[in-house]
């Protein structure tokens, strides 16, 4: 099984807050080194500065819009100047848009298809090169929207129901050249995801540690083993 040894190091996209941000402090607390991704320079380096205090010298905050390859090349890049290596990327960077399909504009719809599908797209691009030479992993976290369709869902089920494909058709490309490839796909998540506020009311619902566990669990399979498709659901959903 992989060791969380002081040079495994991860990347994680959409990691300034919520599940991303869940997800880069189990990897730290594990013992890697981390690189952060977000949108938002401002919320992102707060982000990366709280963790820095808890694990001085093994986080990095490397802001990018993942629908820009060029600006996912050069942060990889920069990871690849401070770390050295790259073992686990973690796509998580998502936006979600909702309402009925005739009110779709097209500026959402390419948001959510952009970010949501070609991030994911861009980041392997970025990233696959490095995770071949340290037979890494890939993560990419999708949801049961991407195998449940919803009324006023079509551009976030669209692109959900694309990242599921992709990511199962990368898996396959990706192990013949010895990367892993897994993908995620939670159901409800407490989280601030579209800028919803979260409350007591939530507690329901996945956490985003649940989430970060999900990838440790993965990362630590032994490497002949390959869970390709997890999903996801509260145990007790609410009703109505």
């Amino acid at each position: 099984m992989p060791v969380e040894a002081p040079d495994n190091v991860a990347l994680v996209t959409g990691a300034s807050r919520g599940i991303g941000l869940a997800i880069a402090e189990a990897l730290l607390d594990a013992g890697m080194s981390v690189a952060l991704n977000g949108r938002d320079e401002s919320r992102l380096g707060n982000a990366a500065a709280a963790l820095e205090e808890r694990f001085p010298g093994r986080t990095l905050a490397v802001p990018f819009d993942v629908a820009d390859l060029a600006a996912q090349q050069a942060g990889v890049a920069r990871v690849l100047e401070r770390f050295g290596r790259l073992d686990l990327v973690v796509a998580n960077a998502g936006v979600g848009a909702f309402g009925p399909v005739d009110e779709l504009d097209e500026a959402t719809w390419r948001r959510v298809i952009d970010t949501n599908l070609t991030g994911a797209f861009f980041t392997v691009k970025a990233t696959a090169q490095a995770l071949k030479e340290t037979g890494g992993m890939l993560v990419t976290v999708a949801s049961l929207a991407g195998v449940n369709f919803f009324a006023g869902g079509a551009a976030y089920n669209a692109s959900k129901f694309g990242l599921v494909g992709f990511s199962q058709a990368a898996m396959l490309d990706l192990r013949e050249q010895g990367v892993r490839v897994s993908t995620i796909l939670p159901g409800s998540v407490a989280t601030g995801f579209n800028d919803r506020t979260v409350s007591e009311a939530d507690g329901w619902k996945i956490q985003p540690g649940d989430i970060a566990d999900t990838v440790l669990y993965l990362w630590r399979m032994p490497a002949r083993t390959l869970p390709s498709k997890v999903e996801i659901r509260p145990t007790r959903p609410r009703r109505g």
